[in-house]
């Protein structure tokens, strides 16, 4: 018999231990790369709300959000309860043959809480899998006689080969292959889309176009869409009979100031909307797509395609039971108001930051609880840390702008114990984006220490991750 690691020895692995096994069995690049920065050499012990214990006894402000999916923060109570509750009764995980009780709850509160006929919901694991089933949905209320999907140049919409399909960011830099009939047009520029839409319509008038896919506020790129180009979307996709997509993976239940981003504007309903992430409560893998029962209805409600997308974890339990405590607290704790207040709170320290550090900060942009720092990085990156870079690095454009952006993100975690993280888009950005349960006194604390941080410079800054690079 081979020899396995049982849960209590993976539990008292040591940092080097775990990157071991890390280069052996899963990834070297990610060792290298994530082992530059000082979390990348801790190991945590557990996580409360906004703060992680490590398990040398230091604790960590985690401003991340989990890369949104902790707005409830780490380790909710009643999240906790829920799936502890759930166990102790021996509920049945996943079964195909049985109604889920969980599954009809939660399809009714999303129906209750989302606006006009949002009122049919599926379930599948991630935002990518919730993308691709909105996107089939779509295809299939044409019945196949459409050929063509619309999407944004800043579109992240994941990194499945459907889903990465749509997404338009440099993270994704391989020529993977790509559903048929996908086209792009500029993000919030109505002349854009209209000259894309006339790219797919036959001389007969008729559109090709069976669905648009865009995100009303695109989290990685720190922009929104504005109201008139969201309302003429809708106008022209009802004329058309295009499907309206908004995925709100990131944005959804509270994080921008709206339960979802689009409800910004009264009125304002997309045929399907996406979300995944913070729906899991910080606990469960689970997304959803919800869409207006008319285009179901044409396309799946009937005996012979009742079953032609579904999934052998449908039904499953504890991920759905998670998810209606998780929308429960974001409706009884208003994540919506809280983003708000922390929106008003960041936006301000943020302004000051700029306003103190003019040559290092271009802008700040953002809504709510997820806003982005760009800073102005000088014209090269030093020689010697250029040195320590691989080929590809240094010729990426975007590296000057990587390598500040992650120095300041080094330098917080380094010397304040502030977990942060730069995003991936065409235009880098200290993305500050705290769990929704974060204290008014927990984002002054950011904010001072990113001040303390700026008033480094750009050349120490570098330096400074130079020698992290090195001794690390």
């Amino acid at each position: 018999m081979p020899e396995l690691i049982t849960l209590d020895q993976a539990e008292a692995m040591t940092t080097e231990q775990v990157h071991d096994l890390y280069r052996r069995f899963v990834s070297r690049s990610q060792v290298s790369l994530i082992g530059s920065f000082g979390f990348g050499r801790d190991l945590v012990d557990h996580a409360e709300g906004a703060w992680i214990h490590l398990r040398d006894g230091r604790r960590v402000l985690d401003f991340t959000g989990g890369v949104g999916v902790l707005s409830h923060g780490h380790n909710h109570p009643r999240i906790l309860a829920a799936r502890r509750r759930f166990q102790e009764s021996r509920r049945m995980e996943v079964h195909k043959n049985y109604f889920s009780p969980y599954v009809a709850a939660l399809s009714h509160n999303l129906a209750a809480l989302l606006p006009g006929d949002l009122n049919i919901s599926y379930f599948p694991n991630s935002g990518a899998e919730a993308v691709e089933g909105a996107v089939k949905l779509a295809y299939k209320y044409h019945r196949g006689r459409r050929g063509t999907v619309l999407h944004t140049d800043i579109a992240f919409h994941g990194k499945l080969l459907g889903a990465g399909s749509l997404t338009a960011s440099p993270e994704i830099h391989f020529p993977y292959p790509q559903i048929p009939g996908t086209d792009t047009f500029a993000y919030d520029d109505l002349d854009s889309f209209l000259l894309a839409l006339d790219r797919h319509t036959w001389s007969s008038g008729e559109s090709d176009v069976y669905a648009v896919v865009v995100e009303p506020f695109s989290a990685s790129s720190l922009r929104a869409c504005s109201a008139e180009f969201l309302r003429a979307l809708r106008r022209i996709c009802t004329e058309r009979d295009i499907v309206l997509i908004f995925d709100e993976v990131y944005t959804g239940w509270g994080k921008t100031g709206a339960l979802f981003h689009f409800m910004h504007h009264p009125g304002l309903v997309p045929d399907i909307v996406t979300t995944s992430k913070s729906f899991g409560g910080g606990k469960a893998s689970i997304s959803g797509y919800i869409t207006r029962e008319p285009i179901f209805r044409a396309a799946y409600d009937n005996l012979s395609d009742a079953t032609l997308h579904s999934t052998t974890y449908y039904g499953f339990g504890e991920e759905t039971a998670t998810a209606l405590e998780a929308v429960a607290i974001a409706v009884d704790e208003d994540f919506p108001g809280r983003a708000r207040e922390l929106g008003e709170r960041l936006r301000t320290g943020l302004s000051e930051i700029a306003d103190h550090h003019p040559r290092l900060v271009r802008r700040v942009e953002g809504k709510g609880a997820l806003h982005g720092v760009f800073l102005t990085p000088g014209p090269h990156i030093p020689a010697k840390l250029r040195e320590m870079l691989p080929t590809s690095v240094a010729k990426d454009p975007q590296a000057v702008s990587k390598l500040l952006t992650g120095a300041v993100v080094a330098a917080l975690y380094r010397d304040h114990g502030i977990l942060t993280f730069f995003g991936s888009n065409r235009a880098i950005a200290l993305i500050v984006s705290p769990p929704l349960v974060a204290r008014a006194d927990e984002v002054d604390l950011f904010v001072k220490a990113l001040d303390e941080v700026l008033d480094q410079g750009a050349a120490r800054l570098l330096a400074g991750l130079v020698r992290e690079k090195v001794t690390g």
